[in-house]
């Protein structure tokens, strides 16, 4: 891993809230990721199951975590399977995890290989009366592809009938959802990262460029920091591209005169950060792309501070509608009329911005946590607004990551990125 080690204090006491909200007699297994392929003897890169890493630290494939907080034997309280490693397969694809690297690493003192998985969990299932399942239930889910998590649950079910069933997903979604100070430090190396990335960029964009050349340069600076690279796939769009919300194919060049809007970020540890910022091309704005700027950062500072423990995420959103639909008016994208006779379902303001405002991140770009309870200190948030104003081949979005602070404003993780249009200008111009 480019990363540097994490303590294995963070997926012990990730295990403990875990294991706390189980049932009795009851067992919980999470499996890593497979390896997907591509075709002939081609493989996608290897991204480990956000659960399984949450809980145990182990980044690699081949891979099952087993908690039985109530196991007769006390060394089977926490299990950690991975796979057998020997010479050849150090030789032929790198080292792999040993018992030992895999305690040291996770904090689970109990580790098999995984060819022992089928018998050792047969006996622990002979005590246990109810099994966690590690369904994917996030709210943007969309999976279409069986997973080993998928093989495993429908096996287990053939194997061991008679056993009740729970999820895991809604302790997950309570737990992952608040982030360890631990936690909050990686996600502030991924936008420290990211910071680096931006500011290279500063430098280097100007008329003629194309989208991939800013796309590689960003990912020059992510890999020399120890960074995977992008925490999600980059949106270069530059010109009337800004108004595609997921644009992703940056193969446009760009031009004088036009506004980029950039919405990339760096990963680290498997933690995202996620950043959007609107630079002009010729490294001036002109006053109407001024206007619209100015307008979309006062919507996110505003819409920050409403990020306070006991806020409701949809409520936060609607409170959110009203920040926008008030700098639409000033800008003269709506009016009055617009306004009193919208649809309720479909607010006036959505015409110009029609994303969300916020969302959870954290080991996923769009994370775990729960949405329908009042936020807690620790959450970490995107703060993103946005106007689209296809009419005028303009799209402005600027995004934050911020910490829920139990008083107080939120901490945003982003705060040294530059932002404001004047620090742009003069960076660009530099």
């Amino acid at each position: 891993m480019k990363y540097e080690p994490i303590p294995n204090s963070l997926f012990i006491k990730n295990r403990k809230k875990f294991m706390d909200r189980m049932l009795p007699k009851s067992i919980a297994v999470f499996n890593s990721n497979d390896v997907y392929p591509i075709g002939a003897d081609s493989t996608l890169p290897f991204e480990q199951h956000r659960d399984i890493f949450y809980l145990s630290g182990a980044d690699q494939e081949e891979t099952i975590v087993l908690l039985f907080p109530d196991a007769m034997n006390q060394k089977h309280k926490e299990v950690l399977f991975v796979r057998e490693t020997n010479e050849h397969i150090a030789v032929w694809e790198g080292e792999k995890l040993t018992k030992k690297r895999a305690t040291e690493v996770s904090g689970i003192e109990t580790v098999y290989w995984l060819s022992d998985f089928d018998a050792i969990f047969f006996d622990l299932m002979t005590e246990a009366e109810t099994i966690y399942f590690n369904t994917n239930e996030h709210y943007r889910q969309a999976v279409e592809t069986q997973t080993r998590e998928d093989r495993f649950i429908i096996a287990c079910k053939q194997r061991f009938p008679a056993h009740k069933v729970a999820k895991s997903n809604p302790i997950l979604q309570e737990i992952r959802g608040i982030k360890e100070p631990e936690e909050i430090k990686l996600m502030q190396t991924a936008c420290n990262i990211t910071e680096k990335g931006f500011r290279r960029l500063l430098g280097f964009i100007k008329p003629g460029v194309w989208e991939y050349e800013i796309e590689a340069e960003l990912l020059h600076e992510f890999v020399r920091n120890r960074s995977k690279g992008f925490a999600y796939t980059p949106i270069i769009a530059s010109g009337n591209n800004a108004n595609v919300l997921h644009y992703v194919e940056n193969n446009r060049q760009c031009a004088a005169g036009d506004l980029i809007l950039m919405d990339v970020a760096a990963e680290y540890a498997n933690y995202s950060s996620d950043l959007s910022r609107t630079v002009p091309v010729s490294g001036k704005f002109t006053k109407r792309q001024k206007e619209v700027y100015n307008a979309v950062l006062r919507v996110k500072n505003e819409a920050t501070q409403l990020l306070v423990p006991g806020t409701l995420w949809a409520e936060y959103h609607k409170e959110c509608g009203k920040l926008m639909t008030s700098e639409l008016l000033g800008l003269g994208l709506l009016d009055k009329a617009d306004v009193q006779n919208e649809n309720p379902d479909r607010p006036a303001y959505k015409k110009y911005f029609m994303h969300g405002t916020s969302h959870h991140i954290g080991l996923n770009t769009h994370d775990y946590g729960e949405l329908k309870k009042p936020m807690k200190a620790n959450m970490v948030f995107t703060v993103e607004p946005g106007i689209y104003i296809p009419e005028e081949k303009m799209g402005v979005r600027i995004e934050d990551d911020v910490v829920i602070r139990e008083s107080g404003a939120p901490f945003n993780l982003m705060a040294n990125i530059p932002i404001e249009v004047e620090e742009i200008e003069e960076l660009m111009h530099g």
